[in-house]
């Protein structure tokens, strides 16, 4: 191959394009709220959390988000390549005081413009194989 010859990579829907896993402690949610500034009690406290029906200490739902879509950014290997991003947060990331708890992303293409260059990535998002986040969507420039 001559060096100027370009290797274009052809994607298909359907084809997984990252796949992560993230542990997170209760460490970890003191250090994002002092960088977040989001110190609502319900993300280091059980009793507070549990005094408002929560089933125990939460994970900020920001920082789920910017985990979900990490692998994304790690795959297009430009942040700027991500031209869009949304979820629904359908169920809360419980924090265990001793394990903690283990987020797994899945993403995957749903949908390709090939014109345009772009595409839809779909994440799956789940803790223990349950999903957290629903209709969790990053619209990219694709590599």
């Amino acid at each position: 191959m001559s060096s100027d010859e370009v290797i274009v990579h052809r994607y298909e829907v359907g084809e997984v394009v990252a796949e992560a896993t993230y542990s997170l402690d209760r460490e970890s949610l003191v250090r994002y709220a002092g960088a977040s500034g989001d110190f609502n009690s319900i993300h280091y406290r059980d009793d507070v959390a549990e005094s408002v029906g929560l089933p125990g200490v939460l994970a900020h739902g920001m920082l789920t988000m910017g985990l979900a879509v990490q692998p994304v950014v790690e795959w297009l290997r430009d942040p700027t390549r991500v031209l869009d991003y949304q979820v629904k947060f359908t169920r809360p990331v419980v924090v265990d005081p001793v394990t903690g708890v283990a987020i797994g992303v899945r993403a995957v293409i749903g949908q390709l413009d090939e014109a345009a260059g772009t595409g839809r990535i779909d994440l799956t998002v789940t803790v223990d194989g349950t999903t957290v986040l629903g209709k969790a969507q990053v619209r990219v420039t694709l590599p």
